[in-house]
């Protein structure tokens, strides 16, 4: 299965997602899924291998659907890095576009997502929109910069 029983109204919950994440943070492909409730018609466990691509091809579709409301370059993988050719137009227009937010990459061209990590939406816009509780992705005990130390 390449796209979504219904694509027309999984890319619209995506951008939907994706007009929440706030300036100076990034998501993911997969944590954009795991909002998602799996279509009735996919079962859970392909749509856990799949949800991440389908997310994926959404964000491609945003150009080619006019919506430049949607904050596509807060999107990334899963390794906090640009999944568009690197070199390419696009890749480096999202580079500029984060980096003009305040996010930095690391020398290995990644970004920390335990310091740019979005956490998600509050509960009640997930409940309003019937999405579910976003999968983390910071690492747990992880560096917060923002975080005073007590020790």
């Amino acid at each position: 299965m390449n796209t979504p029983p219904d694509p027309i109204h999984f890319n619209k919950t995506v951008w939907n997602i994706v007009r929440q994440i706030p300036s100076g943070t990034v998501s993911t492909y997969g944590q954009i899924a795991s909002m998602i409730p799996p279509p009735s018609e996919v079962d859970e466990t392909d749509y856990v291998r799949l949800g991440a691509v389908w997310v994926g091809k959404a964000m491609n579709a945003v150009s080619s659907d006019g919506s430049s409301d949607v904050p596509w370059q807060r999107v990334i993988n899963s390794q906090g890095g640009i999944s568009l050719p690197e070199g390419s137009r696009a890749a480096l227009e999202q580079r500029q576009r984060l980096e003009s937010e305040g996010i930095q990459f690391e020398r290995n061209g990644r970004i920390n997502l335990n310091a740019y990590g979005w956490d998600g939406p509050n509960g009640d816009w997930l409940r309003e929109n019937q999405l579910l509780t976003p999968r983390p992705i910071k690492k747990p005990g992880s560096d917060n910069p923002e975080q005073l130390k007590l020790f």
